[in-house]
């Protein structure tokens, strides 16, 4: 579906350019694509200009980034090309969005704390090249994060460690029992014992398969 959005946008720029196609022909594209199609939907002409939009800001980037483009679901284009200003910033939430499955709901959550302008000025200290294995130090940097957005949370106002966890931990009990069937919530602080010793899984969730 990405690449037929992604060669209707590239139609209508051709033909803008050699036809001098205005909001009328691409209202009649929309009626005779929706004609043709009954039983699909995106073929507005408002999606139509979008598409536009979409071919216009990437077709001139390089092969790579064209051949990422096509992974992603249309929603999470369209949030993208209308709440960043750049290719470059784009191109970040595009591969990010990839790499870490996100759903839209984060790929929002991220826009909205900038995570595009913190990944460029506070870069990620640490000695990952030269302590873990070259497979692990990708992976080690993503982890490492130099602050976090709770806004998911409701938080407005500086709050104690413990409340802390308590929202946390309703909203990861909420997310367990909507994966239904199969899964249990067995409760944070959780009480482990190994050869003999006690301990207490901090402000987790740990949860088992069921059968």
């Amino acid at each position: 579906m990405i690449m037929l959005y992604w060669s209707i946008g590239k139609l209508i720029v051709e033909k803008q350019l050699t036809q001098g196609y205005g909001q009328s022909v691409v209202e009649r594209l929309s009626d005779d694509l929706k004609s043709e199609f009954p039983d699909s939907t995106g073929f507005s002409s408002r999606n139509l200009w979008d598409m536009k939009r979409f071919y216009e800001t990437y077709y001139h980037q390089d092969e790579i980034l064209r051949q990422v483009v096509a992974e992603l679901p249309w929603g999470h284009h369209l949030l993208i090309l209308n709440k960043t200003k750049q290719t470059e910033e784009a191109a970040y939430y595009i591969k990010n969005a990839i790499e870490f499955a996100w759903s839209r709901d984060i790929l929002l959550n991220q826009i909205k704390s900038d995570a595009f302008t913190k990944h460029k000025i506070l870069p990620k200290q640490h000695n990952f090249s030269k302590a873990l294995p070259e497979h692990l130090q990708e992976q080690a940097d993503e982890m490492l994060k130099s602050r976090y957005n709770l806004g998911f949370l409701d938080i407005e106002r500086p709050i104690l460690e413990r409340e802390l966890e308590k929202r946390l931990v309703e909203k990861i009990k909420h997310f367990m029992l909507e994966l239904g069937k199969g899964f249990s919530f067995m409760g944070n602080q959780y009480r482990l014992v190994l050869e003999g010793d006690e301990y207490f899984v901090d402000s987790g969730i740990s949860a088992k398969g069921c059968e």
